[in-house]
This record gives C-alpha cells, structure tokens and sequence, in this order.
C-alpha cells in the first residue's frame, strides 16, 4: 500500500468484475480513502481484497461495527458482550448471537482482532494494513503518539493538552524520570509509567503505510 499511482481503469473494472455488490462497496470505500494505492497494484493480492472475498456482507457489517465500538472507547476495547449485542443490528440480515461468536472466532484466527477474557481489541495486522482506512474514516477519534508518530488506540493521556502516548512509548520515554513532563506541553504527566517489558508486549510495530495527506 505504498506511494504511486491510485488504481485505475481496466484493473479495478477486472476486479469488480468478479465481486458482488457488497464486496464492490467495500473495495470502493478504501480506494476512496486512498488505501489501494500503488503502480498498478494487482488488487487481488492486497489483504484488504482478501478479507473482502472471505468475509460475507453481513460479516463486514460486524467487523466494521466492533471497529466503531473499539475506535469509540476510552480505552480501545470492547466486550464480547457489547459485540453480541450487534446481533439484531446487522445489515442485509441479523445474525444469530452464536454466528456473531463464530465469526468473532475468525477474526481472531485470522489476526483481524485479538481477544483477553472476553475483551477485543484490534490487532497488529488490522493497525497496519487498514490505518490508512482508520487515519481517514476515524480522523476525530483517532491520535497520533507524540513520541513515535503511529496511530495511538490504546495509551495514556496528557490531562493538560491532550497528547497521547502508547503504553510502550510511555514506559521507554519516562524511564528513569523523576519528574515526568508530557513531551509535548511539558506539564506534569499525572499517569503511572508502564513497566517497558510488559509494555512491549502490545506495542505494534512502525508502519510502512504512508501518513495521511493534508
């Protein structure tokens, strides 16, 4: 999803070819957004097409609505149960509160989101390959880190001006600070400094994916 040309002509006329409507909406919102881009990026090879194909209508409806509830949290999470609650919310068709478990399922296996008693959050792979997608659509939810520039979903908060910091950015900047200023306001920063090895855990790694353009 690198920088060049945006898709065009007869290759995305090919692709679309051979989707249905839902899969064509979908594959539209993101070269809307500028997400599939490229020097004539073979569309059926990018992940996003792939989740496209996998995934039924009803199925992206899901996936896109637990994006909501996680983008629109606090703390970048969400409970199985408020995902549950989707069910009878979902369009063209409801899905029954186990196919909504199943599916949930899926996007685990396949890396889409990953899951702690019974609490989701997005994953690695979806940060990466869909930040473009998250940088665009999420624009007044979503903050960058002021230490190193990613989106930020889960992290600490400057009280004062706003300014957000991944945990793991948080426990490697504040290291060995006694007085702890935020970076960007230099006001005291309130929060307890992660511990760096736990906090690595959760820290995705930089993305290639271009940042979005003013």
């Amino acid at each position: 999803m690198g920088g060049g040309r945006r898709v065009t002509g007869e290759c995305s006329v090919v692709m679309a070819a051979a989707l249905n409507e839902s899969h064509r909406r979908f594959l539209q919102t993101m070269m809307s957004q500028g997400i599939l881009e490229g020097s004539m990026i073979n569309l059926a090879e990018t992940e996003i097409t792939r989740m496209a194909f996998d995934y039924t209508e009803t199925e992206l409806e899901l996936f896109k609505k637990t994006m909501d509830l996680v983008l629109e949290s606090e703390n970048g999470m969400v409970s199985s149960t408020d995902i549950l609650n989707l069910a009878d919310q979902l369009q063209p068709k409801k899905m029954k509160k186990k196919e909504v478990e199943q599916v949930l399922q899926r996007f685990v296996q396949e890396k889409w989101l990953c899951e702690n008693d019974g609490e989701y959050i997005l994953s690695t792979r979806c940060i990466m390959e869909l930040e473009q997608y998250i940088r665009n659509m999420y624009q007044d939810l979503v903050k960058e880190c002021n230490i190193c520039h990613n989106i930020t979903i889960q992290g600490q908060t400057c009280e004062v001006c706003g300014a957000k910091i991944h945990f793991p950015c948080a426990a490697k900047y504040f290291r060995g600070r006694d007085d702890p200023c935020c970076p960007n306001c230099r006001r005291f920063w309130p929060h307890e400094i992660p511990d760096v090895s736990r906090s690595e855990q959760s820290m995705p790694p930089p993305s290639s994916t271009p940042k979005m353009r003013r």
